[in-house]
């Protein structure tokens, strides 16, 4: 009887797609090599069963400020129990990769605690932790190449029965496409659809999207098919909360792609998984237009395509300089040349698509590869008390110029924008709780909020305004900054309300508003520099039990603002900078310090 390979065990926690990405590309390199392969995200993956695999690679992303993807939340848990011994996963072989951007202060934290606690449970590493960083001038791929090489030699050393043709084994090029993982069914007819035919109808968007996301492989991360409400009734919210939002595509840009792929926008679809045992115990699908199907799954004309997008490409070129040059782009030797036509220019699947017309990918392909519709997060700035069944949004309209000059814009800001007040737009929208709770009114603030980092602040103040009505409400240290006073200075009268005498941002009632134009002089002046002015001030609110909230980009912003808090603590509390670091921890901890950052 033949001895039966080793298994590998793939698990992945992704927030944006990128981890699944790299996950399934592990997966693919595996079975070239002979090694049967189970790939599942965490939250589908009972952990229980660890101690009993042979090899698990766990591919892991880092998301806002060293937080855990919510598909992994449960799964750590799990891992923090008390009662796993440190024997608990002896014998388990096992390697990480995490997904991450240096530009953030805590990179990649989540592969680097993940790694710390398996190894006390007793695993053993196969190699050392992977990290990738969107920083690479070849993004998280520069280092998963390189890492996956490693893992194939380790493996094979450790039991060459886990790679049986060879850590180094290339299959022909024939073999190395397999079928597309879903399958499409065509109808005829599509009696659902007859009651309700209006766009503008919100029953038929419903139904639309409820079809559209059931089928989609892009599943939303909420896992909620049908959105809590339309733009256009009733809400409920709490201050902090944030919007999701469903973006509307390009209508001609939908059409282009249909176009270029010679399918038929009318054909009436239903998407399934090709092979799945767990499909054949859900109701059947209801057919959708494939038209509609592309407008609210498939980002055909925001984001760019995966690298594997470019290598199945290369199996459908009917020109040999096109199947060579797709060839050389989904090779290592031509990775950092990808990157820099495909990311760095953020090339879209229609011009790609565009690029090379001799492709002609089927349905069942596309509807794998091209990267999902993803919905937008915002955070709401307004009080569901201040304005009752209204929700506000500060958005700012994203453009940017490439390295070879091509203009791009933001997919859902620039949609956003262009909505007309006076047509009847039905705009599908999730609430979901942030990353910063809503505080009880008697508790003093320190906000730091530069850009449009203030919107959720916008809601704070307002809501404690509505609160001081019946009460007197504790006072608010704000911290706003801007490149300049004439130009975007957000809600510039509101605050400037607020800090008149008897307001809640007043010196006067222990608050205060200060505000850093960074290019208003010849050195630039950042909301840190005007923390620190404040030191005094900022040490009895932090006395007193103060909650400090920072929003706004995530790039030096929230360390610089961080690194100023340690400051002020080592300095006016009389202890050392690593004393003063250690109390800002425990802060955070113990829900004192919220960061809510976005790149």
């Amino acid at each position: 009887m033949e001895e039966q390979s080793m298994k590998l065990v793939i698990l992945y926690a992704t927030e944006t797609g990128n981890a699944l990405d790299a996950a399934e590309r592990i997966g693919r390199e595996a079975e070239r090599r002979g090694c049967p392969v189970i790939l599942c995200s965490m939250d589908q993956f009972d952990p229980c069963n660890l101690p009993h695999e042979d090899a698990v690679i766990f591919v892991v992303s880092t998301t806002g400020q060293g937080d855990t993807p919510d598909s992994m939340k449960g799964f750590w848990r799990f891992l923090l129990r008390k009662n796993l011994s440190k024997q608990w996963l002896e014998g388990v072989h096992y390697a990480v990769f995490g997904l991450g951007d240096s530009g953030y202060q805590k990179f990649n934290f989540v592969a680097k605690k993940l790694d710390r606690r398996l190894l006390d449970l007793g695993a053993m590493a196969i190699v050392e932790r992977g990290l990738g960083d969107d920083q690479h001038p070849s993004g998280y791929e520069g280092a998963l190449d390189i890492w996956m090489s490693s893992l194939w030699s380790a493996l094979c050393h450790i039991n060459p029965k886990f790679l049986p043709k060879g850590s180094d084994y290339a299959a022909q090029e024939q073999m190395l496409i397999d079928q597309p993982k879903y399958q499409i069914t065509y109808h005829e007819t599509d009696n659902m659809d007859s009651q309700l035919s209006t766009a503008a109808d919100p029953k038929y968007v419903q139904m639309q999207i409820e079809r559209a996301c059931s089928m989609s492989p892009g599943k939303f991360a909420h896992a909620k098919d049908k959105p809590d409400c339309f733009l256009k009734m009733g809400i409920n919210y709490e201050v902090g909360d944030v919007l999701e939002l469903l973006p509307g595509q390009d209508p001609a840009a939908v059409d282009s792609f249909v176009r270029r792929c010679n399918l038929d926008p009318e054909s009436l679809i239903t998407v399934h998984p090709r092979v799945t045992e767990s499909a054949q115990c859900h109701a059947p699908n209801v057919p959708i237009r494939l038209k509609s199907f592309v407008e609210l799954t498939m980002d055909i004309a925001s984001a760019s395509p995966r690298r594997y997008f470019f290598e199945v490409m290369s199996f459908f070129a009917t020109t040999q300089h096109e199947k060579e040059r797709l060839q050389y782009f989904s090779s290592p030797e031509g990775r950092d040349d990808l990157y820099q036509y495909n990311q760095k220019e953020r090339r879209t699947v229609l011009e790609v698509l565009e690029d090379f017309p001799s492709v002609q990918m089927p349905f069942e392909w596309l509807v794998q590869l091209v990267p999902p519709l993803k919905t937008r997060l915002f955070s709401i700035s307004s009080s569901p008390s201040a304005h009752p069944n209204q929700v506000h949004l500060t958005v700012n309209v994203v453009s940017w110029t490439t390295p070879f000059k091509r203009k791009r814009a933001g997919l859902c800001s620039t949609w956003l924008a262009k909505l007309n007040p006076q047509q009847s737009v039905s705009i599908p929208a999730w609430f979901r709780k942030g990353s910063l709770p809503p505080p009880p009114p008697s508790l003093p603030l320190i906000i730091v909020g530069p850009g449009t980092g203030c919107a959720p602040f916008r809601g704070f103040v307002e809501e404690r305004a509505m609160q001081d009505l019946s009460g007197g409400a504790a006072p608010i240290m704000f911290f706003f900054g801007c490149r300049n006073e004439e130009n975007d200075f957000l809600y510039r009268d509101l605050w400037l309300t607020h800090a008149l005498d008897g307001g809640l941002l007043s010196e006067g009632r222990g608050g205060g508003f200060y505000v850093a134009f960074s290019r208003d002089q010849p050195q630039k002046v950042y909301v840190q520099h005007k923390i620190r002015k404040h030191s005094k001030r900022i040490w009895e609110f932090v006395l007193e039990g103060a909650s400090i909230y920072v929003a706004g980009s995530s790039t030096k912003m929230p360390s610089d603002v961080m690194s100023a808090f340690e400051e002020i603590i080592s300095e006016e509390g009389g202890v050392s900078k690593e004393t003063a670091a250690t109390l800002l921890r425990k802060l955070e901890k113990d829900g004192k310090y919220h960061v809510e950052a976005w790149s």
